[in-house]
């Protein structure tokens, strides 16, 4: 059974995202920086307002407010690009369809 539409309207979101098989997504301080300034680029391409934030070890929590229907494209691009960094930086690789 397909998973619902996600919602799209403009509006206020708590996004919660947890690392794979609950590990730690944040190994070093600078990887909270990069996390940080993903966040802080988002905000201004997507014109989200970050209301608060919690960057756990393994999770995040995020409270934002879309101005324009991009929620879905906002996250997408965070979570593209910080796990991009966190797998080359740690030397992460895809084997066989598992991580």
């Amino acid at each position: 059974m397909p998973r619902k539409e996600r919602l799209i309207e403009p509006g206020l979101y708590h996004i919660i995202n947890r690392g794979v098989e609950r590990r730690d997504i944040y190994m070093e301080p600078e990887d909270y920086e990069f996390f940080l300034d993903l966040m802080l680029k988002c905000s201004k391409d997507y014109e989200i307002t970050v209301h608060s934030f919690c960057l756990m070890t393994n999770h995040y929590h995020l409270l934002l407010e879309t101005k324009q229907p991009n929620l879905s494209k906002a996250i997408q691009f965070i979570n593209d690009k910080y796990a991009k960094y966190f797998n080359k930086k740690y030397t992460r690789k895809m084997v066989s369809g598992t991580i």
